[in-house]
């Protein structure tokens, strides 16, 4: 059967139960596909597309290649990807509270909405609240009572830049209990975790991926994570939200293709990734980095981003942030 009759009938329960190397002489051929991370490696997005691209070289029988096109907060990479052929053989892996929140800061070149066609909600992990063993604060009582006394004394470390999601939390989480500290934008979260270590920043929000190896190492002090309830293995770290009631950030990361790839492609890629990451081993490596598979279908990851955009945008204008 071509590939152009698969598509008037592929589903995505029939791109489940149908092998990927079945059709593999239609899509993707003899050329590489490619998971763009926006992001330095090291990362969340960028252990996630990794993870990800082994498993679907091993069951396409074909090369599926990680690259790293950091720079301003994402959006570097995912205009590389806007603007690539829909064709399947080009992806972007990242976190896609970046592209709910750079409409409302950035004059972006590409449109979230018209120029992708979102794939599939990998997964969730909250963000760590965590200090230097240089601050002298163990819980986010001594945290607010030190940034009062000290106001632009602590430096925040804004991973992935100014305007991603780190940095909007850390706006958020000062705003909301009245204090000052600096924000430094950095490429990534690997990068602001070492600086964070050597004691050359102060405090940041940051994805578990990155940060909590060093906490459990003992090199930072976790003071709190921001999901809505306890999280996993921390069970016994606070939530933000217990002391800032309402508070709920994170790192929600999603595969998304150029607008008018064909849809069978996005639904079988869909279904691979559904398959990749309920694979035992797989499963068990996302809770060790804190990472929560989403069983969202493409649709509703769509939907979700529609819905995110806006509500984005009113927390923008509400506490009035800008990019200096």
């Amino acid at each position: 059967m071509k590939f152009a009759r698969r598509t008037l009938c592929l589903s995505l329960g029939a791109a489940a139960l149908m092998p990927l190397a079945s059709w593999a002489q239609d899509w993707p051929g003899k050329q590489p596909i490619r998971i763009v991370v926006p992001f330095p490696a090291g990362g969340t997005s960028d252990v996630l597309a990794r993870l990800i691209s082994l498993k679907m070289t091993e069951k396409l029988g074909q090369t599926v290649l990680v690259e790293n096109r950091a720079g301003n907060a994402g959006n570097l990479g995912a205009d590389l990807v806007a603007k690539s052929p829909a064709d399947g053989y080009t992806f972007v892996l990242m976190d896609v509270g970046n592209l709910t929140i750079s409409p409302a800061l950035y004059k972006l070149p590409f449109d979230v909405i018209k120029d992708f066609v979102p794939v599939a909600m990998v997964g969730y992990s909250p963000h760590l609240l965590v200090v230097s063993t240089k601050v002298p604060a163990s819980n986010i009582a001594e945290l607010i009572k030190y940034a009062k006394a000290n106001p632009g004394k602590l430096n925040f470390a804004a991973a992935a830049g100014m305007g991603s999601a780190p940095h909007m939390a850390g706006v958020q989480f000062a705003r909301r209990n009245g204090i000052q500290w600096n924000y430094v934008p950095y490429k990534g979260g690997s990068q602001a975790m070492t600086d964070l270590v050597g004691g050359h920043m102060d405090v940041t929000f940051n994805g578990m991926v990155a940060t909590y190896p060093h906490v459990k190492a003992g090199k930072l002090k976790l003071l709190a994570v921001s999901s809505a309830k306890r999280f996993g293995e921390l069970g016994d770290v606070p939530t933000v939200s217990e002391s800032v009631p309402n508070f709920l950030t994170g790192s929600w990361q999603g595969l998304l293709a150029p607008a008018g790839t064909p849809p069978a492609i996005v639904n079988a890629v869909h279904a691979e990734v559904q398959r990749i990451t309920a694979l035992p081993d797989i499963k068990e490596k996302l809770q060790s980095l804190g990472l929560e598979p989403s069983h969202m279908s493409a649709a509703d990851f769509s939907a979700w981003i529609k819905a995110e955009i806006p509500a984005m945008a009113q927390i923008v204008r509400e506490e009035k942030i800008t990019l200096e």
